[in-house]
């Protein structure tokens, strides 16, 4: 019951940490949370290229999964300490 508690206790922890990851050098930049909503994207201006719009879409499709990887990997970090590493199908 104490490990339940305490993995419903992280999991809430979990949702409300936020992950930022960057791409193109750190030109562009995305936010998620741990409900892997994404709460903030930055693009640097220099980034937007009129005759390069494809890079710059592959540059935010690559922080956005980077950051939505780092939140994953926290969640699955922070659950095995839980649990101890066993797991329970979450």
């Amino acid at each position: 019951q104490k490990m339940q508690a305490d993995m419903e206790k992280t999991q809430a922890e979990l949702q409300e940490k936020e992950y930022t990851a960057t791409a193109g050098g750190g030109v562009v930049s995305a936010t998620v949370d741990g409900k892997h909503t994404l709460k903030a994207l930055t693009i640097d201006p220099e980034a937007v290229d009129p005759e390069d719009v494809e890079m710059l879409q592959d540059m935010v499709i690559a922080a956005v999964n980077s950051a939505l990887k780092a939140a994953e990997t926290s969640r699955e970090e922070s659950m095995a300490k839980v649990t101890g590493g066993l797991n329970f199908g979450c």
